[in-house]
């Protein structure tokens, strides 16, 4: 049983066990298919008896609200500079000098790259123990625009290295976190940092409301794009949201592969080197690369099928991406149809999730995914509300790796080059498109019953988030120190 609804779950047996209809309602429902990595359904079995909103308040007596302000920093914290050097064990040691880099460049990029070490100091926070399908490193430039299968373009979040069924204050905090540090390097004045770490939890806390009263499948779709920007009072980001949006409709796998292919004799296209960003790889690696997508295709939907099997592999290439990611193996692959026009796929080494070792620290039970890029695939299909429709994940000479499409019309807001007028619509936005992708797995009744009506939460993790963004300005500056002392390589402005 979860740690929370075990008591709405013994309820329900009581009272099915004085009822025949009701008693094959229970039967029924225990022969629904479990979700694949979860005890029980997130949030106490579904249907069940009691109040998840009664659950959810009963909650603030064992954590009060106002505790989720406290920030102990454990005296065996590992320090800045050696968790850098951790998390970069087992990715390429001639890339980790431009993660290093990336990471030195600010403090918001610093806590960018270091979910680890942010996890193992949340694990030593208050929690209510209501667990999610998170995305582990929720900050706030990991929300941006996609394509949608239809042409449309969606706001969600975008990126799920890290997902795993865990707290639902560890996202939350740590956007809240996010949008001060990305306050802060904008010009923003403490005060406008503070108010969008609290602004964050007010729009999360609502929107959780605002789904408890739905109807179940109503709440599922919720929010439609269209109305986000209104039901967060955002207006002021019009105006940016449509500059990204014209942006990411161009930001495609063709205009990607006009700008990195050439053409080659037979009438094909091959990728151009472009160190250290992209180059070309060895035949021999090439070839597993393209040879792991027959196992890619067995994981999507079969109606998927045709519209692969009219591309034909034409080449494959290394490209570095991100700021946590850098160092992992990450391939594009171009395929061409009849028509020669491309589409690219991305083939990106999926790590274990650097929570999970935080996550058993806290109490949590934390099996060992079957395969970590199955895992965030999954944990991204639980999250969002429409994926990528070529979201798959393979192996390649027996490393997991996840597959998607390459420059799906993403486009992303920096939160930091933001005025300093507009941070705070970004943070009820991001806000409450963190509580729909919760809701999908945690029961918006029990998660709003604890938050309440009021701001006591939201000046609490508000509290919490400047006294992080401190901490990790300290740590950002210790990297730095590190840097400059030869400590540890950096390769800036890559």
């Amino acid at each position: 049983m979860t740690e929370v609804g075990a008591g709405a779950a013994a309820e329900a047996a009581a009272v099915a066990a004085e009822s025949p209809s009701e008693a094959l309602s229970a039967s029924v429902a225990r022969r629904l298919p479990r979700v694949p990595g979860f005890a029980e359904w997130p949030g106490g079995e579904w249907p069940g008896g009691g109040s998840p909103k009664e659950e959810g308040k009963a909650l603030r007596r064992r954590v009060p609200r106002g505790e989720h302000a406290l920030l102990d920093l454990d005296a065996a914290r590992p320090d800045a500079v050696a968790a850098v050097e951790e998390s970069n064990l087992g990715r390429l040691a001639d890339l980790t000098p431009i993660r290093v880099g990336r990471m030195a460049a600010t403090p918001f990029a610093f806590l960018r790259g270091s979910a680890g070490l942010m996890a193992y100091d949340l694990a030593r926070t208050p929690m209510t123990r209501i667990r999610a399908q998170i995305c582990g490193d929720a900050h706030a430039a990991n929300f941006g625009l996609y394509g949608d299968p239809r042409g449309g373009l969606i706001i969600d979040l975008n990126d799920f290295d890290e997902t795993l069924y865990g707290p639902w204050e560890w996202d939350l905090k740590r956007l809240a976190t996010s949008l001060v540090l990305a306050g802060r390097e904008a010009g923003a004045d403490e005060d406008a940092c503070r108010k969008a770490a609290h602004d964050t939890v007010g729009a999360y806390r609502r929107t959780m409301r605002l789904l408890a009263k739905l109807s179940v499948l109503d709440a599922w779709n919720a929010i439609a794009d269209e109305e986000l920007v209104s039901h967060t009072d955002a207006h002021d980001l019009l105006g940016t949201l449509e500059r990204v949006a014209e942006k990411a409709r161009a930001n495609t796998s063709g205009r990607f592969a006009a700008k990195s292919t050439e053409p080659t004799e037979d009438g094909g296209r091959r990728f151009v080197d472009a160190p250290p960003v992209l180059r070309r790889v060895p035949d021999a690696e090439a070839a597993s690369v393209a040879a792991s997508l027959e196992s890619y295709v067995t994981t999507l939907s079969e109606d998927r099928h045709p519209l692969l099997s009219r591309h034909s592999v034409h080449d494959v290439a290394f490209r570095v991406v991100g700021t946590g990611s850098v160092g992992t193996r990450s391939y594009v692959v171009l395929l061409l149809d009849h028509r020669g026009e491309s589409l690219v796929l991305q083939v990106k080494e999926a790590r274990p999730s650097a929570l999970l070792p935080h996550l058993v620290t806290a109490g949590f039970e934390a099996p060992q995914a079957e395969h970590e890029g199955r895992r965030v695939v999954l944990g991204q299909k639980r999250m969002q509300v429409v994926s990528d429709v070529l979201l798959g994940w393979t192996t390649v000479d027996g490393l997991p790796f996840q597959v998607r499409q390459f420059r799906n019309r993403k486009g992303s807001v920096d939160p930091a080059a933001l005025a300093a007028d507009q941070i705070d619509d970004y943070a009820r936005m991001t806000g409450a498109l963190l509580a729909r992708a919760h809701s999908h797995s945690a029961d918006p009744r029990l998660v709003s019953g604890y938050c309440g009506k009021n701001d006591e939460l939201d000046e609490a993790i508000a509290t919490f988030a400047v006294s992080y963004a401190d901490r990790t300005e300290a740590d950002h500056s210790a990297l730095v120190t590190a840097v400059r002392a030869g400590r540890i390589a950096a390769e800036v402005g890559v």
